[in-house]
C-alpha cells in the first residue's frame, strides 16, 4: 500500500496533522476536543446505476448533498452509495475513513472525483490520511496539486 505521507512529502505539499480518537461520520468530528482549523469535508463514495463508474464526491461538511441534483448535473441516470467491498477493493479504504487520499490506491483510475466548486473559496481544507484517527490540514491549492498527481478525472459540481 502506498504511503500518503511519503507522497505528500515528495510533492512538497506541507500539511499539519491532528491526531484524535477514531471518528466515523462528519457529525462525530464535532466531538473532537481540539479545534482543527480549515474547511472540513465530507467524502461520499458513489456508483452509477450500472455499477461501471465510481465517483468520489467531496463537499463542504456543512452542506446537505442532494444526490439526485448531482446525478443530473453529471448526466448520469442514477447514483447510489457504492458497496463496502468496492470501497475496499478500489480505494483500499473502510467505511468511516473515506478520503480523497485513497485515490493513491486507484491504480486503474476507476474513480472520477466530483469536487464542490465552493471549496475553491477556502484557503485550507482537511481530510483523513486514509485512517480516521487523524486529520490532515493542507492548502486548497496543494490539494489540487495532489489530485493532479493522482491522475483521476475530476470535475467541479454545484452543491446547493
Amino acid at each position: 500500500m502506498n504511503n500518503i505521507y511519503d507522497i505528500l512529502d515528495n510533492l512538497n505539499i506541507t500539511y499539519d496533522e491532528y491526531k484524535h480518537e477514531a471518528v466515523f461520520t462528519v457529525a462525530e468530528t464535532k466531538d473532537i476536543p481540539m479545534k482543527i482549523p480549515g474547511q472540513h469535508c465530507k467524502n461520499l463514495f458513489l456508483k452509477n446505476r450500472k455499477g461501471d463508474q465510481y465517483y468520489l464526491l467531496i463537499a463542504d461538511d456543512s452542506k446537505r448533498v442532494d444526490i439526485k441534483h448531482i446525478t443530473k448535473e453529471i448526466n448520469e441516470k442514477s447514483l447510489s452509495f457504492a458497496s463496502e467491498e468496492k470501497l475496499k477493493s478500489i480505494l483500499r479504504l473502510t467505511p468511516g475513513s473515506v478520503t480523497p487520499f485513497g485515490l493513491i490506491n486507484d491504480i486503474d483510475k476507476h474513480v472520477k472525483v466530483l469536487l464542490d466548486k465552493d471549496l475553491g473559496l477556502c484557503n485550507y481544507i482537511t481530510f483523513h490520511p486514509n485512517v480516521n484517527t487523524s486529520t490532515l490540514l493542507l492548502s486548497y491549492n496543494d490539494f489540487i496539486k495532489f489530485l493532479e498527481y493522482c491522475g483521476n478525472e475530476f470535475t467541479y459540481v454545484n452543491i446547493t
